[in-house]
């Protein structure tokens, strides 16, 4: 039995295959099932719940904080989501041109993704500081404001702070990867277009784009995750204030289910976040990784 084992490759694999899946099946899938039937229970920190069936969803979707946590944690994503891209994608660029002490560049940008995220948080929370920013204290001496910025005080004020400070995270993941892709496209098919007379923005649209599309869809797909389930800097930097205008859907769970008490509760909304999970993940694998162009054919 062993020797057959040896020579069967799908076997073997199994066999290697089983430490990873007997992990998965301990950390990820007992705790997810466990949070699925919380949601449907009135379970409190000290005492087993009771089968209540969708009260705590009800609950959810009649109750103002949890709307409007929604709604933080959509318009956090987004934004933050797009300007992730949309910087990652021009220093990759720029990272891939020939610059002098290009891979110094390179090193320092990862500066930002290496600090672990309570220190990051810590640090903004010093920068935005309502006494002693030196955002503020800059501008002063510019004479561009003339009294210090509430960064964290304000709710608006603290939601745009939260996003600065997840994008400054977040760029040099997007940035690297892109710039991943970049070095994969063969330099000849610009130079055919330059001498075809493209300019750059046609060989950007025409040739990088569409080669680096399968990369943009799985970084923006983890992007997306990411920025969605982001808790230590949220709970670091604000505790998801003022009046819960920077909760995220993870920070409250959190909150519901530990400081709160309420278990199910906690759970629920946890549980809450799989759907908009879901659609991130089958967006890109629909709207980016199978478009036709990749099978030959021309987009639809």
């Amino acid at each position: 039995m062993l020797h057959r084992l040896q020579n069967s490759r799908n076997a073997l694999g199994m066999l290697f295959m089983l430490p990873a899946g007997a992990l998965l099946l301990v950390f990820l899938t007992y705790p997810l099932v466990l949070g699925v039937w919380l949601g449907f229970t009135d379970a409190k920190i000290g005492r087993k719940g009771v089968w209540i069936g969708l009260d705590n969803y009800r609950f959810l979707l009649q109750d103002d904080v949890t709307r409007t946590v929604l709604f933080n944690t959509l318009f956090y994503t987004f934004v933050a989501s797009v300007l992730k891209f949309a910087l990652g994608l021009w220093l990759a660029l720029l990272l891939n041109e020939k610059l002098p002490f290009k891979t110094f560049f390179r090193t320092v940008i990862l500066l930002p993704y290496i600090v672990p995220t309570a220190l990051s948080a810590i640090a903004f929370w010093w920068i935005y500081d309502a006494q002693f920013s030196v955002i503020s204290w800059v501008l002063m001496r510019l004479g561009w404001i003339h009294t210090y910025i509430d960064f964290l005080g304000n709710p608006w004020n603290a939601r745009l702070s939260t996003i600065a400070a997840n994008v400054w995270r977040g760029v040099p993941f997007v940035a690297i990867t892109l710039l991943a892709g970049l070095q994969t496209i063969s330099p000849s098919l610009y130079e055919a277009a330059a001498i075809d007379g493209a300019t750059g923005w046609q060989r950007f649209r025409r040739i990088t784009l569409p080669l680096l599309t399968p990369i943009i869809a799985v970084v923006m797909t983890f992007s997306v995750l990411f920025t969605f389930t982001d808790f230590q800097l949220i709970y670091v930097l604000t505790r998801g204030g003022p009046l819960n205008a920077t909760h995220l859907m993870a920070t409250l769970s959190f909150q519901r289910a530990i400081p709160g008490g309420s278990l199910g509760e906690g759970a629920a909304i946890a549980i809450a976040m799989i759907p908009f999970l879901l659609a991130s993940i089958l967006f890109s694998y629909f709207g980016l990784q199978r478009r036709a162009w990749q099978q030959g054919g021309e987009d639809k």
